[in-house]
């Protein structure tokens, strides 16, 4: 993940974890893992090659999208240790924590004597395992295909191929059933989607930009701007997005930041905000990235259906209308900052 993600996405990955959206991931029964008749050795994304004599049966996962990824599996039983912020499914939150994305705890980990690490590549703290001689996979999850990368190689030292095929299968007929449920009127739509209320955005390069993409949605933050870049207020007023993506938690703030009233995604409600475990699912790329399709789709759905005109026989606004019509009245009534 990127270094601009680890940074402002901090508050956004507590310990909360939810499973929405059908059809969701399901984690099949773990299955006791087959050790090969001969050492195997693989690539991790530094280039670096790790030797195996065994498939690795005590695992510490520094990554909430790798801990997913392990479960997703079959393996969640081998897991002995995580980071902090790692809290799905619900099995893994019992699981001792090591420390966070820069301050992972040495000499915990070292004590649960792992076989196998599971970290960012970037982690400060892998040289620091290697030299106790640790083995540590060092992975990315920049976009769709490092995910599917990492699912693969982990598939293969964890003796779960086929498991790893099926999910990256279920992850792709996700993508497709959300990919039609998107209304008509969505397509080709620009999206402002605020990983943090630093004004960090999911960019087109990014693995929130590509999913957005495959849903036939656009993207105020073009490729030249980055994975994730942090964004002017001013940049957001005069790309005026035809779609506003936020977490609930940062919907209240938006109208009150200065120019943002003018926004028309904010006049006429086109504003898809997530809750905090919601959220989650939308920031983390992993096995369970079709669900969070799946979500981005249902909250299309519900814009449209609230959007069109009612009759006295229609029903009544969802929650969700409700909610985004008490946040924008009562910022509409407070000062600017």
């Amino acid at each position: 993940m990127p270094e601009a993600l680890r940074r402002c996405s901090r508050a956004l990955i507590l310990a909360l974890g939810v499973t929405l959206g059908a059809p969701s991931m399901t984690w099949a029964q773990p299955r006791a893992a087959t050790a090969p008749t001969q050492a195997f050795k693989v690539q991790d994304d530094r280039g670096r090659e790790v030797q195996f004599m065994a498939v690795p049966q005590r695992i510490v996962s520094l990554l909430p999208s790798l801990t997913e990824t392990v479960c997703a599996l079959q393996a969640c039983d081998r897991l002995v240790g995580t980071d902090q912020f790692s809290n799905w499914p619900q099995q893994v939150r019992s699981l001792p924590k090591l420390g966070g994305l820069e301050d992972a705890q040495v000499e915990r980990i070292v004590a649960l004597r792992p076989d196998l690490v599971l970290a960012s590549r970037s982690a400060r703290v892998v040289p620091r395992l290697e030299a106790l001689g640790i083995k540590v996979l060092a992975l990315e999850s920049d976009t769709h295909a490092d995910v599917h990368s990492s699912l693969r190689l982990l598939g293969q030292v964890l003796d779960t191929v086929q498991q790893a095929d099926r999910t990256w299968r279920a992850i792709n007929a996700a993508f497709i059933q959300a990919r039609a449920r998107v209304p008509a009127d969505y397509l080709g739509k620009r999206v402002y989607f605020e990983v943090d209320d630093g004004l960090y955005a999911a960019g087109e390069r990014s693995f929130i930009g590509a999913t957005l993409k495959r849903l036939g949605l656009g993207n105020i933050a073009d490729e030249s701007l980055g994975a994730f870049p942090q964004l002017n207020p001013e940049f957001v007023v005069r790309a005026q997005p035809d779609l506003i993506m936020v977490s609930a938690g940062n919907l209240r703030e938006l109208q009150q930041r200065p120019g943002w009233s003018a926004l028309r995604a904010l006049k006429t409600r086109q504003v898809c905000s997530f809750e905090r475990e919601a959220f989650e699912l939308l920031v983390r790329p992993g096995p369970r990235m079709g669900d969070a399709a799946l979500q981005i789709a249902d909250c299309l759905v519900n814009l449209k259906r609230e959007s069109a005109p009612r009759s006295a026989t229609q029903p009544v606004p969802s929650a969700h209308a409700l909610a985004l019509t008490a946040y924008l009245a009562s910022a509409s009534a407070a000062p600017l900052r």
